[in-house]
């Protein structure tokens, strides 16, 4: 039976084998001056590095705290800033940076990737690569502006230990690495695209649910699709609204995995996720009606799925009417972020409402 619905996969590829040109293998990609891309994903760009389906790469990424010398003016220690990131601000060209301002480790092309397929990227690791954290707003750029006329900017140490930021005294915030900004290249019609705004290509999408154990699928629009990841997250609020995060230094580990002609079989025109526990569905939108519309319908495409029996057998495809409902009943519809041109919503649908009930003296189903 062919698996329609790309939430499945993950949990599935029995059904839907993944395309594999030979031995996985792992690599690592540092971030240097030329192994970044400065404020953009491009259809046109020329990947840093070219690995196959079912290769991993290890990513070195930085934050977009700034420069050194603006970091050492915030009180930050100078061995306490990665000696790499200086090389990055004085020896990458200015004609080479923007539209946008994120530094983006990349871009990886995977080999056999083509316009049709799905890119499965399994998030392996998040490792948090300082001991702080910079959270700031700019005049006339946070959700607030208009309350907030001015700049300001703060930084947080991390306790890498007890995985939790001191926000301040008597205030401890729990840690969740993700990286905002994680993505491939958007349809050639795109041009180079800022990399501030999320779109059909991921990108800052600034979802915290993407954490380590996540797997994303995207629908691929340039040969090799052209992934990049940077925007490291040490964790964030939903929403995003002052438009950072706890913004730090993350390596990511990512194994990518190419699903020939998926995308075109399976209607997928935006990136969705699972992970251990939820299945996701993302829309955005400069409006935030039509960016929510976007992440239900995914969503009641997903639960309407005739093929959601080869994953959950005791329980029937919903009618789109029952999809809704359940949507409206038992899913949450959460605001990724406010702030990044594009608004950000996601679905999430928990796995355990699909779970089999048990039989006569059978174990509880955990999954």
């Amino acid at each position: 039976m062919r698996l329609r619905n790309l939430f499945l996969l993950a949990a599935a590829l029995s059904t839907s084998a993944p395309f594999l040109a030979q031995a996985p293998k792992t690599q690592t990609l540092l971030a240097t001056p030329t192994t970044v891309a400065w404020g953009n994903y491009d259809f046109h760009a020329k990947p840093v590095l070219t690995v196959h389906s079912g290769d991993t790469v290890i990513m070195q990424t930085a934050s977009t705290c700034g420069p050194p010398a603006r970091l050492t003016s915030q009180g930050v220690k100078p061995e306490d800033i990665p000696t790499w990131l200086a090389d990055v601000y004085d020896k990458v060209p200015k004609e080479a940076r923007g539209p946008g301002g994120h530094i983006l480790t990349g871009p990886v092309a995977i080999a056999e990737a083509q316009p049709g397929d799905v890119l499965e990227v399994r998030i392996k690791k998040i490792s948090l690569d300082t001991n702080w954290a910079c959270n700031g707003f700019g005049k006339g750029h946070s959700f607030l502006s208009q309350d907030f006329d001015y700049s300001h900017s703060k930084i947080i140490p991390l306790d890498r230990k007890r995985m939790v930021a001191n926000f301040a005294p008597n205030i401890t915030i729990p840690l969740h690495p993700f990286f905002g900004s994680i993505g491939i290249a958007p349809p050639e019609s795109a041009g180079k695209w800022n990399s501030a705004p999320p779109w059909i290509h991921g990108g800052n999408m600034d979802n915290k649910e993407l954490v380590a154990g996540t797997t994303v699928f995207y629908p691929v629009w340039a040969p090799g699709a052209l992934f990049e990841a940077g925007d490291g997250h040490a964790g964030q609020g939903n929403g995003e609204v002052d438009i950072t995060a706890l913004e730090t230094f993350l390596t990511g580990t990512f194994e990518f995995i190419i699903h020939k002609g998926a995308a075109t079989a399976e209607h997928l025109d935006w990136p969705r996720a699972v992970t251990a526990t939820h299945y996701i569905a993302m829309g955005f939108d400069e409006d935030l009606t039509k960016a929510t519309q976007i992440a239900v319908r995914n969503m009641i495409a997903f639960l309407s799925d005739p093929d959601k029996a080869a994953e959950h057998p005791a329980f029937p495809p919903l009618t789109k009417d029952d999809a809704y409902a359940l949507i409206s009943t038992a899913c949450d519809v959460d605001i990724s972020e406010l702030v990044d041109v594009k608004d950000g919503v996601h679905v999430m649908c928990a796995k355990s409402l699909f779970a089999a009930p048990k039989r006569p003296g059978q174990a509880p189903h955990a999954k």
